[in-house]
């Protein structure tokens, strides 16, 4: 592989708003940084920039200034604090109080075509951070002989059916997955990217259906199991040349479906933040579960050790050139090997849990859950409670479960109420799973909540159950994109929130009142807008939202109508929709 990442004969690097940014644009870019950058003091600093195009200058520039970049998933107050005492500084759009001040005076204009990439192989040009889906997130250190090695793989594996496809993406390049399809591979390979990531199906489809000169572009998309599961098949979907997904498990179910939609099967990528692409497949059918090792991945069966709990089962064990080191590593999934050297992966062993010194199978849980026609997802989660004793409060474990329903599930909470639906699934795990091990307690949601890599990490689920039992005043809403005049951000409506109370008594339903005083209320946070009320214009209720429920709401905000359009959705249903005016 050459030593630059950008292929030398791309003309334009991508798009960002409708406009080309040329490569020369973007060399200029990468020198302004690597200027600003290589006049600092320190060597390692955090990066986070939404735009992916000036993302890559900056990393680009970065590394070119001998400097390791640590990429965070998020600009949340924990997430700085977590890494704050590890970077010498925050680069982006961190807050400003935590964010480096770069000198601007006499950066270069031009920048020749010269080597991006001076570093030697073994050079630390990034670290990284684990999801936190399995546990507390890890800090891990990436060489750049290992990103080398994973672009050479990806092109090699999968170039000739990309050919000159753009690539969309609906992940964030601020994880491994999403820096490696969205920005670094297309680079080095000369394919077009785009600066924005696709953040509504409606946005995709209007993407896929866009046309160049006589054309229609062919685009390739990079996305994960959150988002393929919310695609509506009612859109006008124009099928893209490829769909990659990584990040979590994509159901069968869903991977067929994408054909009807994006026009062509997934291919899925196994892998993660520490061992980087390990496998992939393409299914065939619903029954065809195997993956295929990527070239130069070695792979074998290992036993989990005397002290695991079930020393029959076989771990996943990888020797690759994507690995920091060259030794064989021992992953947590359990696998099965099948013909022609694929496996098939059976779940995690590092969700066996200890409850009172008995150990549980989290996965086993779910699964049996996932048997009955009330719940279509469902996550189990270990939570902390107080428990008074003799000698005062004590900690105590428990096990929460976070359902999506059905249907029908949906039809049976509404006619008999949390307290019987909670019982009916404690009746459904009786006799199959220990008593100590059904969920103490029950969260019922529109949607497993994701974060910006389209994950459900064991801190979002847990946040779920973290609300007190008094009553609450206003749900709980993360802020997931904001532009100037756009939001989008996931609405819990806990169950001890007052607007339920005696709305119903019998079945509690959210008043379409409160949503719209929380649509307000959100967009007077997020956008300039008029104090007085002027009216409504299509206000529409279409479902109702139960307690626990997870909505999506979508703001849009015309400064010129002074006028507000909301939407509350999950990925089942709609739930209300309308437009707010005001005068000033």
């Amino acid at each position: 592989m050459a030593n630059s990442f950008l292929h030398q004969s791309a003309a334009i690097t991508g798009w960002r708003d409708g406009a080309p940014v040329s490569r020369q644009e973007f060399l200029v870019r990468v020198a302004r940084w690597h200027a600003a950058l290589a006049a600092l003091p320190g060597e390692k600093f955090a990066l986070y920039l939404e735009d992916s195009i000036e993302f890559a200058a900056a990393l680009l520039g970065a590394w070119h200034a001998a400097k390791t970049i640590w990429l965070c998933a998020d600009t949340l107050p924990s997430s700085i604090a977590a890494i704050d005492d590890k970077v010498d500084g925050f680069l982006g759009e961190f807050p400003a109080e935590y964010r480096v001040i770069l000198k601007t005076s006499s950066l270069p204009k031009t920048w020749p075509e010269v080597a991006l990439l001076s570093q030697p192989d073994d050079f630390i040009g990034l670290v990284v951070h684990t999801s936190g889906s399995t546990g507390v997130a890890q800090a891990i250190p990436k060489k750049l002989s290992q990103l080398r090695s994973e672009i050479a793989t990806l092109e090699h594996l999968f170039g000739a059916r990309l050919a000159n496809s753009e690539v969309v993406a609906t992940v964030s390049h601020q994880h491994i997955y999403g820096l490696l399809f969205k920005v670094l591979w297309p680079l080095f390979s000369g394919r077009i990217i785009h600066a924005r990531s696709v953040i509504y199906p409606e946005q995709l489809a209007a993407q896929l259906a866009e046309r160049g000169g006589q054309s229609p572009r062919s685009y390739v998309v990079v996305s994960s199991p959150a988002h393929l599961k919310r695609l509506p098949d009612h859109l006008n979907w124009t099928p893209c040349q490829t769909v990659f997904c990584s990040g979590g498990v994509l159901p069968g179910e869903v991977s067929m479906a994408c054909v009807a939609t994006l026009g062509s099967v997934p291919v899925e990528v196994y892998g993660s933040s520490e061992t980087g692409g390990i496998a992939w497949r393409q299914r065939r059918d619903l029954s065809d579960d195997a993956w295929t090792p990527m070239p130069d991945v070695t792979w074998r069966c290992e036993s989990p050790g005397e002290d695991a709990a079930d020393t029959a089962v076989q771990l996943i064990a990888i020797r690759s050139p994507h690995l920091f080191h060259g030794g064989w590593h021992t992953l947590a999934d359990r696998v099965e090997p099948v013909d022609e050297g694929r496996f098939i992966l059976l779940g995690r062993t590092d969700r066996i849990v200890k409850i009172e010194e008995k150990r549980i199978s989290l996965d086993a849980i779910e699964q049996q859950l996932m048997r009955s026609v009330l719940l279509i997802e469902a996550k189990l989660v270990v939570g902390q409670q107080h428990s008074p004793s003799a000698d005062g409060n004590t900690e105590r474990q428990y096990l929460g479960a976070v359902a999506v329903l059905s249907e029908a599930g949906r039809e049976y909470l509404e006619q008999r109420g949390k307290l019987a639906l909670n019982r009916e699934f404690k009746r459904f795990l009786k006799g199959v799973v220990e008593p100590i091990a059904v969920p103490r307690r029950w969260r019922y949601v529109g949607s497993l909540p994701v974060n910006t890599q389209g994950k459900t990490t064991q801190s979002l689920l847990r946040s779920l159950f973290d609300q007190p039992n008094s009553f609450v005043t206003e749900p709980n809403s993360t802020l997931l994109h904001r532009d100037a005049d756009h939001a989008e951000l996931d609405v819990h409506w806990p169950g001890q929130l007052h607007y339920f109370s005696g709305h119903f008594p019998d079945a509690p339903v959210l008043p379409g009142v409160a949503q719209l005083h929380c649509a307000i209320k959100i967009a007077r946070d997020l956008f300039v807008m008029p104090l007085a009320f002027n009216g409504m214009h299509g206000l529409k209720f279409q479902h109702v939202v139960l307690p626990e429920d997870i909505t999506r709401l979508k703001l849009h905000y015309d400064a010129q109508k002074q006028s507000l359009s909301f939407t509350f959705t999950s990925a089942a249903r709609q739930y209300s929709s309308g437009r707010i005016l005001f005068h000033d």
